[in-house]
């Protein structure tokens, strides 16, 4: 299926974790924020890159851009919207609450590298099981920015031991979509007490012989608006992508 495809069969209502779509596609996490509050944004963006790596920002009010010949508003398969900080409504359409100063931001999404562990020999279980990735928050502060802060968020992949150099040789490769994980092993030295209770997205079951493995993930955004309060913030519902125009490859290093 190519993106645009993907597009119109979520502006048609199908609600969906976007893991595994559009195969060699990439994907995108999406902030959108007025424009007072953007420039906070997208400092914040470039002083913590591995959660926050920009793909593009579009003008305040534009609903498509170079990567994408779509609308940001009605293409993804579920958004949240927040309210002073607070999450009050899970849509799958948000021109109700569009607004011309709104401003955009595309941000990597890791889902664009799991092709390529696939192909290198490393499972991904939530693929596997088809269920969402799971997502932590974690105690890790991410480096705060004018009127934005809040903690580094995290998706978790279980990768057998012994592949777990593969991995990281492999996802190091696309910086520009989290690049490699930020940890190995012990969830705790996350501040994670229970890999069977994500913050976001599902639990997955791991395989004997696996260790979970920790990439910097693109929800961090959707924390520090729930820290920080802009009036209204537009994002992704955890896992339910912006599916880009855009070629893995072209994000291949």
């Amino acid at each position: 299926m190519i993106p645009a495809e993907a597009r119109r069969r979520f502006r048609d209502g199908v609600v969906t974790p976007t893991a595994g779509w559009c195969p060699g596609f990439t994907q995108a996490n999406l902030i959108t924020v007025p424009r007072a509050q953007a420039w906070d944004f997208l400092l914040f963006a470039q002083r913590d890159p591995k959660p926050c790596p920009v793909l593009d920002v579009l003008d305040a009010g534009a609903v498509a851009g170079p990567l994408l010949d779509g609308d940001v508003r009605t293409d993804l398969p579920l958004y949240r919207v927040y309210v002073d900080g607070e999450l009050v409504e899970e849509v799958a359409d948000v021109r109700g609450w569009w607004r011309e100063d709104l401003v955009s931001f595309l941000i990597g999404c890791s889902f664009t590298f799991e092709r390529a562990l696939g192909a290198a020999g490393v499972p991904v279980r939530h693929v596997e099981q088809d269920v969402n990735v799971p997502m932590y928050r974690t105690s890790w502060r991410c480096r705060e920015a004018g009127a934005v802060s809040g903690p580094l968020v995290v998706s978790m992949r279980y990768v057998p031991g012994s592949l777990v150099e593969t991995a990281v040789a492999v996802t190091a490769r696309y910086p520009a979509v989290h690049g490699a994980p930020v940890h190995v092993g012990d969830p705790r030295e996350l501040g994670i007490a229970d890999l069977d209770a994500p913050d976001h997205g599902d639990a997955v079951r791991p395989e004997p012989g696996d260790v979970p493995v920790f990439w910097a993930c693109g929800v961090t955004p959707q924390a520090a608006v729930v820290e920080s309060r802009p009036p209204l913030a537009v994002a992704h519902a955890p896992g339910h992508m912006l599916i880009t125009d855009a070629r893995d490859d072209d994000y291949r290093v």
